[in-house]
C-alpha cells in the first residue's frame, strides 16, 4: 500500500454550490452569497468540512461565470464583496473551508486585457492571448472548440484570429508570457490571503499549447478536428504546473482540485502524488462513459458491468499514486440518479445505494447541491427553456443528425448540463422554495414530491441517508480506514452486484456490498459478519445479524439493497 504524507483535507467531505441555483435571498431569480451564509448551518448538519463555490467574479455569464471579466470582483449578482468576506467568516466559525472556482486558461473577452489587446494585437496585451495570422483566408488551424465551430475567431480590419478552445467570448491565456502569468499568480495570492482554503481549477490541462498549431485528421463532417488533439499531443504542461503551485498554491498550503481530461496515464502520480501539482483531481472516467462519438445523440445508454469495472480500475491505480476526488455529478454533468442508475433502481433506495458506493471510495468524496435529496434531471418542453449553450449546440447537432425535435430534446434531457443546474428544491412552496421571484431556469417539476424540507422531517429520506452515511465516513473509530484504507473489488463475476473493500494493513475491515439488479442476491462471504455498520434496508441487517457467529455468512441483497459491515478477519 502506498504510504502517504497526511494532509489537512483528507479526512475531509466536499459540497459543491452551484450559486445561480442555490439559494436566492433578494428575490432577482438568481441565487447569490447571502443564500449560501443562510444555507451554512445546512451545510454543517449535512456533516459538510469543504464547500467548493462555482465561480461568483464578475462576469458577462456567456459560459455561467466561467468567462471573467475581473478577477478581483464579485459579479453583483451574487452580492457584494462584504457578502462574501462575511461567508468567509461564518464558515469559519462552523469549520467549513471555503474553495474557490480558479478559471485561468481564459477569460472573457470582455477583460480589459483582452479589450486592449484588440486594440493593438502586435503590443503588449496582444501577446496575452494568441492572435495568429490565418492561412490563405483560412483560420490558422482546423481545431473544433468544445463547444463547436473553430476555435478560431477573426479580428475584424486583419488577417488575425485569436484563440478560443470554449465560446467566442472566452479567449484563451497565453501562457508563454510571463508577465500575464505572474499577474494570474498575484491574484491567486490575494485570493488565499483573503482567507479561502484553496481552489477548484478549472480546464487547466488546456494550458499548454503547440505553437505550430498543427492541423489534424477531420473528425467530423465540418471539416474539423477536436481540439483536444492539440492538448494530448503536446508536451511540456508539467513544467507551466509546477510553476503555478510553487508561486501560488504552495505557500499557503491551498488545497487544489483539478478538472483534468486528456492526461496521459503515466503522469498520475505526477499530477496528484505527495510531491503532485495537484491536491487531487476528479475521477471523470465514468462520466466519460457517457460521451458519443459524434455527439449525446449517438451516446449509448450506461452500461453497468462497464461502470463497475470502470469504477475498480480507476481505483486500484490511483491508490498506488495518490487521492482522487470521487463524484457522480457536477455542474457539467446530468443527474447522477438519472444516469448512473438503471430504471428500476431511480427511487429513494438506489439512490441511497448509489450514494453509499460512491461516498465511501478511496478519496476524497465530493457531494453536489441536490445530490443529498436525489434531485434527477428535468423535463423540459422546448429548446428555449435551455440555457445552456452547449445543450443549444448538441441539439442542433442532433437535428443536423437526422433525429426529430421530439428526440433531440430526449438527448437533452438525458445529457444537458442544465439537469445539474435547474434550482435547490429547498421545499415544495413555490419555485420549491428557491426564490420569491422568477427563477433563472426552470424548477424540476418534482419538487413537490423531492425536496430538503420534507425529507429533513422523514427519517427513512434519501437526506438523512446521506447524513448517517457522512457521519460513518468521518466516525474517530472508521474514519482512518475509510481515508487511508485499500480498495480491494469483490464478488466481482457476481451479475448486478458491486462490492468491495475498505481495508487496514493488519487492521479492520470494512465490507460494502450493493445490489443493483432487480433481483434478489445470496453472496456466501469469505469472512464473518462481525458488525453491521449502515444498510438502507433493515431486513438486509436483519437478516445479517441473525447469521453473524455461523459457519459461513451468506449476506442476502434485496434489489437496491446496499449494506456496509464490519468484518471478523478470521474467516
Amino acid at each position: 500500500m502506498l504510504q502517504m504524507e497526511k494532509k489537512w483535507w483528507h479526512n475531509k467531505v466536499a459540497y459543491q454550490i452551484y450559486p445561480k441555483s442555490f439559494h436566492d435571498t433578494n428575490g432577482d431569480g438568481i441565487g447569490d452569497i447571502r443564500g449560501i451564509i443562510e444555507k451554512l448551518d445546512y451545510l454543517k448538519d449535512l456533516g459538510i468540512d469543504i464547500v467548493w463555490i462555482s465561480p461568483i467574479y464578475q462576469s458577462p455569464f456567456v459560459d455561467q461565470g466561467y468567462d471573467i471579466s475581473d478577477y478581483y470582483r464579485i459579479a453583483p449578482e451574487f452580492g457584494t464583496m462584504e457578502d462574501f468576506d462575511e461567508l468567509l467568516a461564518e464558515a469559519k466559525k462552523r469549520d467549513i473551508s471555503i474553495v474557490m472556482d480558479l478559471v485561468i486558461n481564459h477569460c472573457s473577452d470582455k477583460h480589459q486585457w483582452f479589450q486592449k489587446a484588440l486594440e493593438d494585437p502586435e503590443g503588449e496585451y496582444g501577446d496575452y492571448f494568441y492572435f495568429v495570422k490565418g492561412k490563405n483566408g483560412e483560420p490558422p488551424s482546423n481545431y473544433r472548440s468544445y463547444f463547436g465551430g473553430s476555435t478560431w475567431e477573426p479580428v475584424e480590419g486583419t488577417d488575425l484570429y485569436y484563440l478560443h478552445m470554449f465560446a467566442k467570448e472566452q479567449p484563451d491565456l497565453n501562457w508563454n508570457n510571463q508577465k500575464m502569468k505572474e499577474e494570474l499568480f498575484t491574484m491567486i495570492r490575494w485570493w488565499l490571503e483573503k482567507g479561502v482554503a484553496g481552489f477548484r481549477v478549472d480546464a487547466i490541462i488546456n494550458i499548454k499549447k503547440d505553437l505550430n498549431f498543427p492541423d489534424f485528421e477531420p473528425d467530423g463532417p465540418d471539416g474539423l478536428a477536436s481540439c483536444t488533439r492539440m492538448v494530448d499531443e503536446v508536451e511540456g504542461i508539467g513544467e507551466l504546473l509546477e510553476e503555478l503551485k510553487d508561486k501560488a498554491f504552495d505557500p499557503y498550503d491551498a488545497f487544489t482540485v483539478a478538472e483534468v481530461f486528456n492526461m496521459k496515464e503515466d503522469e498520475l502520480r505526477e499530477f496528484i502524488g505527495d510531491k503532485g501539482h495537484f491536491s487531487t483531481m476528479f475521477d471523470f472516467s465514468a462520466h466519460l462513459l457517457t460521451k458519443g462519438e459524434h455527439g449525446w445523440y449517438d451516446a449509448k445508454p450506461m452500461d453497468f458491468n462497464l461502470w463497475k469495472q470502470t469504477v475498480i480500475e480507476s481505483q486500484l491505480s490511483v491508490q498506488k499514486a495518490g487521492f482522487l476526488a470521487n463524484i457522480i455529478e457536477n455542474h457539467d454533468e446530468p443527474r447522477g440518479a438519472s444516469t448512473y442508475l438503471p430504471e428500476h433502481a431511480v427511487c429513494p433506495s438506489g439512490i441511497k445505494m448509489l450514494g453509499t458506493v460512491s461516498v465511501l471510495l478511496r478519496g476524497l468524496p465530493f457531494l453536489y447541491q441536490g445530490q443529498e435529496i436525489g434531485m434527477r434531471n428535468c423535463p423540459m418542453d422546448s429548446i428555449e427553456e435551455y440555457d445552456d449553450i452547449n445543450t443549444k449546440d448538441q441539439y442542433e447537432i442532433a437535428l443536423e443528425a437526422g433525429y426529430t425535435e421530439e428526440e433531440s430534446l430526449k438527448v437533452c434531457f438525458n445529457y444537458s448540463r442544465d439537469n445539474a443546474r435547474t434550482p435547490m428544491q429547498w421545499n415544495d412552496s413555490n419555485h420549491g422554495g428557491f426564490s420569491q421571484g422568477t427563477p433563472w431556469l426552470k424548477v424540476n417539476p418534482n419538487y413537490k414530491e423531492i425536496n430538503v424540507e420534507a425529507q429533513q422531517q422523514d427519517e427513512d429520506s434519501v437526506f438523512h441517508f446521506y447524513k448517517d452515511l457522512i457521519a460513518l465516513r468521518k466516525s474517530e473509530m472508521y474514519q482512518e480506514i475509510f481515508t487511508y484504507g485499500e480498495f480491494i473489488p469483490v464478488f466481482q463475476q457476481e451479475e448486478g452486484i458491486f462490492a468491495y473493500y475498505r481495508k487496514e494493513e493488519d487492521g479492520k475491515c470494512i465490507l460494502i456490498a450493493a445490489n443493483f439488479g432487480e433481483k434478489e442476491r445470496k453472496l456466501n462471504l469469505e469472512l464473518t459478519v462481525k458488525q453491521v455498520l449502515l444498510t438502507n434496508n433493515e431486513k438486509i441487517g436483519e437478516k445479517v445479524l441473525a447469521s453473524v457467529n455461523s459457519a459461513g455468512d451468506q449476506l442476502t441483497l434485496d434489489s437496491c439493497g446496499v449494506l456496509v459491515a464490519e468484518m471478523n478477519m478470521v474467516s
